[in-house]
Parts: structure tokens; C-alpha cells; sequence
């Protein structure tokens, strides 16, 4: 009781803040809008604010007019709401179905946006409670929201079209019309509320779609707006289930484009030419029909003859759209072909003399990194089963050959064109890019681009001087699952071969590390786990920092997994890796831990055959000894050939292993007198008087074996020479 009368405290305090006319602390009000809208997302701390007559208190702040404290409210409401039917009906009947849905409508951008997340939010609970199977009493007690679903959307359908509604209200109107109204999957029966919003409401977003921007008295919008309504009318009309429903649709259509076509003068004609252009865009048999319509194509080309440019461009727009169908492109090459060519060298403008020399400019991203995928070869290939290979030939089916022009040596010579011509800074653009914004489709393809032009170590310098290397860190972090492995492979080989530093300067460094980590995935073909351990071994050796973030994306436990592994190369950067994270001490505590053999592994591996594997573990070793006394005396304990693999260290022909295990020996002398007597006790005591009078030609390996003497006389385990040596 003391915890939740302090929660409402709290509550209170908060809103006592925003609602303070008085208050001007901005830092504070900002905070206390912060913790309001953290509290609603826990369902503890939404039931205590709705419960605390918190709703009515929004709606004060709503009242307000001001910016932050509508958003602050609009974002609590969506907290409350989420994924509670019964609160969200509850608080939709006191805010009222046209006020929220009137906030969508205002100028500024951001408040918009928060209107339109709190109405998804209260339509996904709301179509929620009509996809549960209620039974008994709970049944009872549970209200039906298709009343509520419909009269929001009735609302949000006449925002369409009243006058003071933004343009950036008619976007989030028609997104989010897209996200609730269509079915989710063909597999569910009810198609009723799109058939219910086609009769209500098709004419509406027809009247947002064939907004002519440049026209007086034209709807608010944006160059997205139109963009949205064809997708939308093509959501709803693929919701569709008979042909009664389509024949409707196309009706709907062709009466809305005859009535502006008919009676209202040019402006008229040009509405029509701009909605069809919508519905080509959106779906295109309902589009192609209308152009069907007598004295719609004439009028098509009539405009593009016309002296006012905004007329030209509808004009071209439409014609690039009524071109895909080869009858209509037939009719444009014998009736207008002069007359683009003419609207191309005189007009001037260049979005309509673009127009009518190509393709719509949206699709321009996706084509030219298709192109440069083929270009540069980098789709996935798979290799074909030999047996398979064979058994075709002996069918006599036809075995597809590889092209000439695909073979590695042209494949380099095409990229190496390609980035004499600039082709990172192209990409890097398009990344970057806002309007139109490339689709993760899109992203993947440019990932593809990325990853063969670093394949030479030779060219991964320039790539990263031109930006490649920032551009690469969004495309490892969203997009497809193989866009983004993609991305975080080129990321590697970047950091393998280039000064991370360098490459990824200032706090960039740190957001590399995520991607690299996701190349460690156990689904990840054995070169991205190669390359990842790799790239996160040097970033582990600058600094403690970066070891902090790579250890907090839990990358530890997989690069042990890897240390296992059968494949040489992988276990060799495992453990490469693991030697430059140890210099952590939450590392280097898991040595210490019982039970493990992570220590008995290092010291294995530092008898091995193979002289690099050698070299990073008994390098581990050196370090964990000198910097934890307390793992010397285990090292006696995990294999009974800890004494023949020390020994073969120190007489390896290779002066860095000997170094590494007279650093070892050295450690374990100075840590323990009993672990230090056994090691006297045997050969090493000769091993280690030899090598400590080769000072001429292993001066580091002669002083380390002077030191482990030294120590062995201060332990009283043996006595110096004559000559006091």
C-alpha cells in the first residue's frame, strides 16, 4: 500500500507540473512528460494513471494547445490503450471519436504523428477483442467494438475532405486507412469492413488522389499524398472476393472521373487525368478501365500541348502510366511521340522534361542497384551437386554453363571500372537518400554493391575514404535478414584490413560492433563467422571501451563456441579473439570459474601442431597468469601434460613461443613455491639454463629465463654458481 499511495503521489506530482500555467521550467515539464508516458507503457503504472481520473486530466492538457503538452498527452493515451480493449473504449467514449481523429488534421507535424500512433493503437485493441472467442460469462461482460470500428473510420474518412485538414493529415489519414481496413490475410472470411469503406468513402480518397497541387483550391498535400491513395484503393481493391464487388468498384470509378471530366471546364478535365494517373499507380485494372472512358486519351495528349506547365506535367504523368499496356503505348507512339519530344526540348522544367523522355523517377533507386548487382555479379550463387551435373549429361538435359563475361577476372574488371567511376559516393547517396526514401528490397541490392567492391583488400581504403563505411552501418542494422548480413560481412572486412580507428571515427566505432557480432550467429555461413571474429579481435585490442560494448552485445559466449570448433581458421580466430578480450577482467574471471574448461583448453591448444593457434593461446596464458596468480596453480590441475607442453614452448624453434612460455614459467614460479619446486624438480631447470645464456640471439627469451632462475634462488630451490650467476 506504502509503494502504490507513492506511485499516485507521483502521478499527481506529474500532472500538477504539466497543467501549471505557472510552471516555466521547460526541463522539468519535458521530464515529467517523460515519466507520464514511460509510466503508461507498464500496464501497472496505465491502470494506476487511468484509475487516478487520468484520462480526464489528458484531456485538460489536450486543451491546452500547446505543442508538448498535447504530444506528452496523445503519448499517454496511446499507453493506456495499448492492448487493453475495455480501458480503450472506455477512454474513446470520453475523448470522443471526432476530436481524436480532428487532431490529425492539424498543421503541426509531430502532433499528427501521435494522433495517428493513439488511433492505431485503439484500433488494434479494438479489433482484437473481435478476433478472441469469448464464451459464458465473459461474454456477457465484453462489449462489441465493430460500432466503435466504424464510427472512427467514418470519422477518418470525412477528414479526407474537410476543409483545415493538412497536408500531412491527409497522409496519416490515408496510412492509416491502409494498416486497419484491409484484411490481414485472404484466409479471414469478413471482408465487410472494405466493402462498407469502398461505399462510403472511394470517392473521397479518389478526391485526395486526383489533387492537382498546383491548381487553386486544391487539397493540402503532399508529393507522398497521391502516392498513398493509390495504395490504399489497391489494399482495397485486392480485398475484394467476387467479381459483383470489382464490378462495384470499377463503377465507383468511372462515375467519379465522368463527373469531373464532364461539366467542369479544363480544371475539370485535368482532375479526372490526375485521379486516373492515381488509380493507374494504384490498382491498375480499375485505372485501365477508366482510360477507356471516350475522350479520355485525346484529352491526354490535347494537354500535353498546352502552355501551362501544370497541365503538361499531369499530362506526361498520366501518359507514362497509360504506356505500360502495349495497346495504349501503340496509340502514344503513333499520336504523341513528336509531341514529347517537342515537350523535351522546349519545356523548362525539368520534372516534366524527365517525364517525357522516361519512366516515373520513384523507381530509378531500385533499378540502378539491380543494375549495379549485375554489373558487379554479386547475386548468391549456388554451386550445383556434382552428381547431379552428371547424372543430367547422361540424360542429355541441358546443363546451364556460366557466362564468359561472369567469370572472376571480368567481374574485377567491371567493379574496378565502377569505383574509378564513383560508384560509392552513388551509393552512399542512396543510402542517404529521403525522397524516395530505398526500400529494404532496395537496401539489400545496394548491401550486394557494397560487399564486391570491398572483396580487395586493395580497394577498401578508397571505398572508406568516400564514405562507404558510415553508409554501411544503417544497412547492417535494418532492413532484410540478408541485406544486413551483407552489409555487416563488407563492415568486416573493412575492420580487418584498415585502422578501425580510422575507418570508423569517433563514436562510429561502437555502432560497428552490433553487426559484427550478428556474423557470429550460428545460421551464418563459416566466412561471415570468420571474418566477424576477425574484425571484433582487432576491435578488442584498442581499447576497454570497445571490449565493454562487444561483452554487452554478448559475444562472448559465441566466440567460446567457435574455440571449439573443427575448422582451424575458425578455432584460430576464436582464439585470437579471446586473447584480446581477456584483457577484461569479467573475462578473465571465467577462467577462475570451477567446473569449466576453458582454462584446460588454452593450455591444450598451446601444444598443438598448429604454430599460430600455439601462439594465441599460450600468448592468453601469458597474460592471465601475470595479471591472476591464482590461475597458475590451476594450471597444474587441468591436464597431466601441462609439463611436457611448457617444456615444448620454450624449445620450440619459433622465439615468440619461447618468450610466451618463459613469460609462463616466470608467472607460475613467482605465484606459487610448490608449483615452482615441481618445475625445477624437472627438466626445466636445464631447459631454462641454456636458454638464459642465449642473450646474443634471444635477448627477451635469455632475460625471461634469467628471471625464472632468480626466482627459483630467492625460493631457495637452488643455489647460484661460482661466479655468482
Amino acid at each position: 500500500m506504502k509503494l502504490m499511495s507513492c506511485t499516485d503521489s507521483k502521478v499527481e506530482q506529474m500532472f500538477q507540473i504539466l497543467l501549471d500555467p505557472k510552471e516555466t521550467d521547460t526541463d522539468k515539464k519535458q521530464k515529467a512528460a517523460q515519466n507520464l508516458i514511460v509510466l503508461a507503457r507498464e500496464e501497472a503504472g496505465a491502470e494506476k494513471i487511468f484509475q487516478s481520473d487520468g484520462v480526464r486530466l489528458l484531456l485538460r492538457m489536450l486543451d491546452t494547445g500547446r505543442e508538448d503538452a498535447m504530444l506528452a498527452a496523445l503519448r499517454t493515451l496511446a499507453g493506456l490503450c495499448s492492448g487493453h480493449r475495455s480501458r480503450t473504449m472506455a477512454i474513446l467514449a470520453e475523448l470522443e471519436a471526432p476530436r481524436v481523429s480532428a487532431m490529425l488534421g492539424v498543421e503541426h507535424e509531430q502532433v499528427s504523428l501521435a494522433a495517428c500512433n493513439l488511433l492505431q493503437v485503439m484500433f488494434d485493441a479494438l479489433k482484437e477483442g473481435l478476433q478472441r472467442d469469448f464464451r459464458g460469462k465473459e461474454e456477457a461482460l465484453v462489449l462489441d467494438p465493430s460500432k466503435e470500428l466504424k464510427l472512427l473510420i467514418g470519422h477518418l474518412l470525412e477528414m479526407l475532405t474537410r476543409e483545415g485538414t493538412s497536408a500531412h493529415g491527409h497522409d496519416n489519414t490515408l496510412n492509416l486507412l491502409i494498416k486497419v481496413v484491409p484484411r490481414k490475410s485472404p484466409r479471414e472470411p469478413n471482408n465487410s469492413l472494405t466493402l462498407w469503406v469502398i461505399d462510403q468513402g472511394l470517392k473521397k480518397i479518389l478526391e485526395v488522389g486526383g489533387t492537382v497541387c498546383e491548381a487553386p483550391g486544391s487539397l493540402p498535400a503532399t508529393e507522398n499524398s497521391r502516392m498513398s491513395a493509390a495504395v490504399l484503393l489497391s489494399k482495397l481493391y485486392s480485398d475484394l472476393k467476387c467479381d459483383a464487388e470489382r464490378e462495384n468498384f470499377h463503377r465507383l470509378c468511372e462515375d467519379y472521373v465522368r463527373s469531373w471530366f464532364e461539366g467542369h471546364g479544363l480544371a475539370g478535365k485535368l482532375r479526372a487525368i490526375q485521379t486516373v494517373s492515381c488509380l493507374l499507380q494504384g490498382p491498375s485494372e480499375a485505372g485501365n478501365q477508366v482510360l477507356e472512358l471516350e475522350g479520355i486519351m485525346e484529352s491526354v495528349l490535347a494537354l500535353c500541348a498546352s502552355v501551362r506547365e501544370v497541365d503538361q506535367l499531369v499530362a506526361v504523368e498520366a501518359l507514362i502510366h497509360a504506356a505500360d499496356k502495349a495497346k495504349r503505348a501503340s496509340f502514344i507512339t503513333a499520336n504523341g511521340v513528336t509531341l514529347l519530344k517537342n515537350i523535351y526540348k522546349c519545356s523548362g522544367r525539368d520534372s516534366i522534361r524527365i517525364r517525357a523522355l522516361v519512366s516515373e523517377d520513384r523507381s530509378v533507386l531500385f533499378a540502378v542497384a539491380s543494375t549495379l548487382v549485375n554489373c558487379t555479379n554479386s547475386y548468391d550463387h549456388e554451386e550445383p551437386d556434382p552428381q547431379m551435373l552428371e547424372l543430367a549429361k547422361y540424360a542429355k538435359q541441358h546443363v546451364p554453363e556460366q557466362h564468359p563475361k561472369d567469370e572472376p577476372g571480368c567481374v574485377r574488371r567491371r567493379v574496378r571500372k565502377l569505383l574509378a567511376a564513383g560508384v560509392v559516393s552513388a551509393l552512399t547517396c542512396m543510402v542517404k537518400s529521403e525522397n524516395p526514401a530505398p526500400t529494404n528490397s532496395c537496401r539489400e541490392l545496394i548491401s550486394r554493391v557494397f560487399l564486391a567492391v570491398v572483396e580487395e583488400a586493395a580497394d577498401r581504403g578508397s571505398v572508406v575514404a568516400q564514405g562507404g563505411g558510415k553508409a554501411l552501418i544503417p544497412l547492417s542494422l535494418e532492413g532484410t535478414e540478408v541485406g544486413q548480413a551483407k552489409a555487416a560481412q563488407a563492415l568486416a572486412k573493412i575492420t580487418i584490413t584498415s585502422n578501425p580507428e580510422m575507418a570508423f571515427p569517433g563514436e562510429r566505432i561502437y555502432e560497428v560492433v552490433r553487426p559484427l557480432v550478428s556474423l557470429l550467429h550460428l545460421h551464418r555461413m563459416g566466412l561471415e563467422n570468420f571474418e566477424g571474429l576477425m574484425a571484433l579481435t582487432n576491435l578488442a585490442g584498442i581499447s576497454e571501451r570497445l571490449r565493454q560494448k562487444i561483452l554487452k552485445e554478448k559475444a562472448v559466449p559465441m566466440i567460446e563456441g567457435y574455440m571449439f570448433e573443427e575448422h582451424e581458421l575458425l578455432r584460430l580466430a576464436a582464439t585470437e579473439c579471446m586473447c584480446n578480450m581477456a584483457m577484461s577482467t569479467e573475462v578473465q574471471e571465467l577462467f577462475l570459474a570451477e567446473g569449466s574448461d576453458r582454462l584446460k583448453l588454452l593450455v591444450l591448444y598451446s601444444g598443438e601442431d598448429d604454430e599460430k593457434l600455439r601462439r594465441a593461446a599460450s600468448g592468453t596464458l601469458a597474460m592471465l597468469t601475470s595479471l591472476l596468480p591464482q590461475i597458475c596453480g590451476k594450471i597444474t590441475q587441468v591436464t597431466a601434460h601441462w609439463l611436457e607442453i611448457l617444456q615444448a614452448l620454450l624449445l620450440s624453434p619459433n622465439v615468440e613461443l619461447q618468450h610466451r612460455g618463459a613469460v609462463i614459467v616466470l608467472n607460475m614460479m613467482a605465484a606459487d613455491r610448490e608449483v615452482a619446486a615441481k618445475l625445477m624438480e624437472s627438466e626445466m631447470l636445464e631447459i631454462l639454463s641454456v636458454l638464459a645464456k642465449e642473450e646474443c640471439d634471444k635477448p627477451r627469451v635469455a632475460q625471461a629465463a634469467k628471471d625464472c632462475l632468480a626466482q627459483a634462488v630467492a625460493c631457495g630451490l637452488i643455489k647460484p654458481n661460482v661466479n655468482g650467476e
